[in-house]
């Protein structure tokens, strides 16, 4: 509708808690969650090939589809999720304006959000990977990889925090969120892979190790 303003990511409240907390139900999504960011990171490490610069990764983001690997991961994630979308939309205030939330937050389209979501991690994961690997001289600790690629993905103009966790919770409801609304993630992740593209990969490194 003409002058109804886009609904933002907080205006769909979903809130999700740490593994081990809350409602059984979103417990499972968030382990299921942190269980697909463990074998993707696994995955990232593993292989030869790296990402090497953000341009590489932008257009990897578009053309590739390495998520096949994945999918019985993203299905479960995406019946999981499924009724907390449709629930929760049900009580936006945006509902009225906006009647397709509901047909759009479907296990379907969740799955695809999912695989964009994938997919843009991992390519981020391996620049980042890659630039440790050059840096250091010596294979990047698994953990810094998933907690630089998920604290990039989601704030890329911040200096990932390290400290705090992983943001487990805000990582599902940001693909919840933009399945709900039909939203696309690319813009974001190629802000994403450029500030990793950026940052000072060496001193991240020392803080990690020096925690």
């Amino acid at each position: 509708m003409s002058g109804a303003p886009e609904p933002r990511e907080a205006s769909l409240a979903i809130r999700l808690p740490d593994p081990g907390q809350g409602p059984e139900h979103d417990r499972r999504l968030i382990a299921a969650v942190s269980g697909l960011l463990d074998d993707l990171v696994s995955r990232v490490l593993l292989s030869p090939e790296r990402v090497t610069t953000a341009a590489e990764g932008k257009r990897l983001m578009t053309a590739d589809d390495d998520s096949e690997a994945f999918t019985d991961t993203l299905q479960r994630i995406a019946m999981i999720a499924t009724p907390i979308v449709r629930t929760v939309a049900r009580g936006s205030r945006f509902l009225p304006r906006v009647p397709w939330v509901l047909v759009a937050s479907t296990t379907a389209s969740l799955v695809v959000t999912l695989s964009a979501g994938v997919r843009e991690v991992r390519v981020i994961g391996s620049l980042l990977a890659h630039r440790l690997e050059v840096a250091t001289g010596r294979p990047p600790d698994p953990a810094l990889v998933k907690q630089l690629a998920v604290e990039l993905y989601l704030s890329p103009g911040r200096t990932p925090r390290l400290e705090a966790g992983l943001p487990l919770g805000k990582l599902a409801r940001r693909w919840l969120f933009r399945s709900a609304i039909g939203k696309d993630t690319r813009r974001a992740a190629h802000k994403a892979i450029d500030a990793a593209e950026r940052i000072d990969v060496a001193a991240l490194d020392a803080r990690w190790r020096a925690r």
